[in-house]
């Protein structure tokens, strides 16, 4: 569902033209016509985020104020000074404003007792799509009464001026509790825009008795819930993929009194040397169409993807919706606490 009223005056932006919501194919359509990207031989898109080809944590930082400021562990996390800040805000907004930009208002977290409504303002049609495939997607009826309560501002191509923005590089990922913003650029790499939104929810939610948790989950059919923890390539999402259990999520989740729930609405699978004889379904979600695949490596003639392949970097990476994976568990309902079962 597009809506052509959208307009970005409460986040001070008046770009050329605002593409709202759009759906995958649509995105797939202007991803091509403005190349982001190919189209691999199964139909899943393929991008390249060269020179990023991770996360860049040493180049992210946190915004200091009253409200935070007793709440954050800052001997791990760098501040940024405010009025650097509003210099990096204005740069970045004036940026945008030179250019198309596409919408997507998403939720992060599956219950919906906990969930943030997150709108993601991006100048790319496949960074759109990515995180229409890794959030969780509003109804049309959720979209026409959809109020952001956090806004991330995406300018993947926009360099930082570390002597007026106060940055270590031209990368940059900041956070703003007060503002409720996120500001992210000099990178072209998706999984910062997934990374800032566990940031957030990890600030806002142990308020509310979540725990926040970097694991993939699965559910048996008695109800019993186990979790997975590990660092990014560890496996968390080859575990949790079990076609005996249902799967609640691959990385991020929340511990509350109602169970454990999925923060977010998709997948981001690890696929260097990905074979179907071992990974069945997530293979067969790679060669969806609607999949984003970051930073693998085509066959030219047939754009086959060759999984063996590390030319542009280890890190090759599948982003799919949730529902690609056959026994997932239905958003929004919370699977029982670990240790316990409904029998």
């Amino acid at each position: 569902m597009q809506r052509e009223s959208l307009t970005l005056v409460d986040q001070g932006l008046f770009p050329i033209r605002i593409h709202a919501n759009l759906t995958p194919p649509a995105l797939i359509e202007h991803a091509l016509q403005r190349s982001e990207g190919a189209l691999t031989d199964a139909g899943a898109f393929a991008a390249v985020t060269a020179p990023h080809c991770g996360r860049s944590p040493k180049d992210k930082f946190l915004i200091e104020e009253p409200g935070s400021a007793d709440r954050i562990w800052w001997e791990k996390n760098p501040r940024l000074d405010p009025a650097a800040f509003e210099r990096l805000h204005e740069d970045v907004r004036a940026y945008l404003d030179a250019r198309e930009l596409f919408v997507q208002d998403l939720f992060g977290g599956a219950d919906p007792a906990y969930r943030v409504p997150v709108r993601f303002i991006t100048p790319n049609a496949w960074h759109a799509l990515f995180v229409r495939n890794m959030f969780i997607r509003a109804m049309p009826a959720e979209l026409a009464q959809f109020r952001p309560g956090f806004t991330v501002l995406h300018a993947p191509d926009f360099q930082a001026d570390p002597a007026r923005h106060g940055t270590r590089t031209g990368t940059f990922i900041v956070l703003n509790f007060a503002k409720k913003l996120v500001l992210i650029g000099g990178t072209r790499y998706a999984g910062e825009m997934k990374k800032s939104i566990f940031t957030a929810l990890n600030y806002l939610l142990p308020a509310q008795g979540v725990l926040p948790m970097h694991c993939s989950a699965n559910v048996g059919p008695s109800g019993d819930t186990a979790i997975f923890f590990g660092l990014s390539g560890t496996g968390k999402t080859t575990l949790s993929a079990d076609p005996a259990r249902r799967l609640i999520g691959d990385d991020e989740h929340g511990w509350s009194d109602r169970g454990v729930f999925n923060f977010e609405g998709g997948c981001y699978a690890k696929v260097i040397r990905l074979r179907p004889e071992t990974e069945p379904e997530i293979y067969a979600a790679t060669r969806m169409f609607g999949t984003v695949l970051e930073n693998v490596v085509l066959e030219p003639a047939m754009r086959g993807v060759d999984y063996d392949a590390d030319r542009i970097t280890e890190n090759t990476r599948a982003c799919y919706p949730i529902h690609y994976i056959p026994n997932y568990q239905p958003s929004g309902a919370p699977a029982g606490r670990p240790g316990t079962s409904s029998s």
